[in-house]
């Protein structure tokens, strides 16, 4: 469902459109938060975490499992408001032990079959939501 946002300042006084989007199946807890805000060039997506989604508590501890379900997630957000995974121009990730990126990495690079991978950051991070071993975030180009 979206909701359209009042027009804010661009780029030479442009009056650009914001859209936030919920997407079906994640959730948010009463959160006060988008799970994704586009404008006329790019879709932010929020991070998403295994907690967020059903079922999504049990694969915590198989981070392979917990980066299928939020990797799916996130293709499948992306085709709610028309976008591949191509279109996805920056990643940031949240890794609850960094050592784990190899495990996370292999499942990962299965998303992007053309090797065009978007640009990445990958912290380790403490405390993430819900118990969870991992958060991403995205931002996409229309």
């Amino acid at each position: 469902m979206a909701e359209r946002g009042a027009p804010e300042g661009g780029s030479k006084g442009k009056a650009t459109d914001i859209r936030r989007v919920a997407v079906p199946g994640v959730a948010t807890a009463g959160l006060p938060f988008s799970h994704v805000v586009m404008d006329d060039t790019y879709a932010f997506l929020s991070g998403i975490v295994a907690s967020d989604l059903p079922g999504g508590a049990g694969a915590h501890g198989d981070i392979a499992r917990e980066t299928e379900l939020v990797m799916a997630a996130i293709r499948d957000a992306l085709a709610g408001i028309g976008l591949g995974m191509e279109r996805i121009v920056r990643v940031d990730v949240h890794l609850s032990e960094i050592g784990r990126m190899p495990e996370f990495d292999r499942v990962y690079r299965r998303f992007f079959p053309s090797g065009a991978f978007p640009a990445r950051t990958c912290t380790q991070s403490g405390g993430l939501a819900g118990g969870s071993n991992l958060e991403i975030t995205v931002m996409a180009r229309l």
